[in-house]
């Protein structure tokens, strides 16, 4: 079933790309005037922004290399302010939101017991279990300050910083591991199914028309219950890349 899950994923995401490439190409023919519509002035009608996407990434810190990430989701923003500022910094400001139904980790397995040690009586431990896999949940990202530069008749930069919430359906990330060690296993050693996910990223948008735009990202995301759970094993850092379709209005 993971298997199975995996694949549709990675063809989901593959799909995306064909239809985001294709989309691209058809857009070269077609534009040949300035599509981005952040060279107007947007005191007068500040564009309000709508789309899907994908992302994906892996863990890059300390003992999470092996942990990768696929969701799917959509965003929503809107412009808040015209454009301020003078030379390449040029630009505005943007709060955005972003949901992720679709929320996956694939994580290494390893085996762990359960301890118990009640004073007086000899350690009691469950046979070794399997913990770790894949976790599927959903997040949200409701808040997301992005700075959009003017930029190019096709393209425009942003970076942002951003803070989200996390749900999964097992407490995440696994923790603990043979050989017992009371603080990893004991009964106060679970970490939580909520976890916080502050992040800050750049990307960019290219736009096939002033009003439909191809959108790229990279993004530094921090994973933490903030000690929700007894244990705070968290991901100190991921590197997730995104692709996106927005449409503005």
């Amino acid at each position: 079933m993971i298997k199975h899950l995996q694949r549709v994923g990675t063809a989901a995401v593959c799909a995306f790309a064909l239809l985001c490439l294709s989309r691209i190409a058809n857009g070269q023919a077609v534009v040949s005037t300035d599509a981005t519509p952040f060279h107007d002035d947007v005191s007068g009608h500040q564009p309000l922004e709508i789309g899907a996407l994908v992302q994906g990434g892996f863990g890059v810190t300390e003992n999470r290399g092996g942990f990768k990430f696929l969701l799917a989701g959509v965003h929503a923003g809107k412009v808040l302010t015209s454009n301020m500022g003078h030379g390449p910094l040029r630009g505005n400001f943007e709060y955005a939101v972003e949901v992720f139904p679709f929320w996956q980790s694939y994580t290494p397995k390893f085996q762990r017991p359960f301890c118990i040690n009640p004073p007086g009586t000899p350690e009691q431990c469950t046979p070794l279990y399997t913990v770790g896999g894949t976790y599927t949940g959903a997040s949200i990202t409701p808040i997301i300050l992005r700075w959009n530069l003017v930029g190019t008749k096709r393209m425009s930069f942003w970076g942002q910083a951003a803070g989200g919430l996390l749900w999964t359906n097992h407490k995440y990330p696994a923790f603990g591991g043979a050989p017992y060690n009371s603080q990893n296993d004991g009964p106060n050693a679970d970490a939580s199914v909520w976890n916080f996910t502050p992040q800050g990223g750049v990307g960019m948008h290219y736009f096939i028309h002033s009003r439909r735009s191809i959108d790229f990202s990279a993004n530094a995301v921090h994973i933490s219950s903030a000690s929700l759970g007894d244990r705070n094993p968290g991901v100190n850092a991921s590197v997730q890349f995104s692709l996106g379709y927005s449409w503005w209005k």
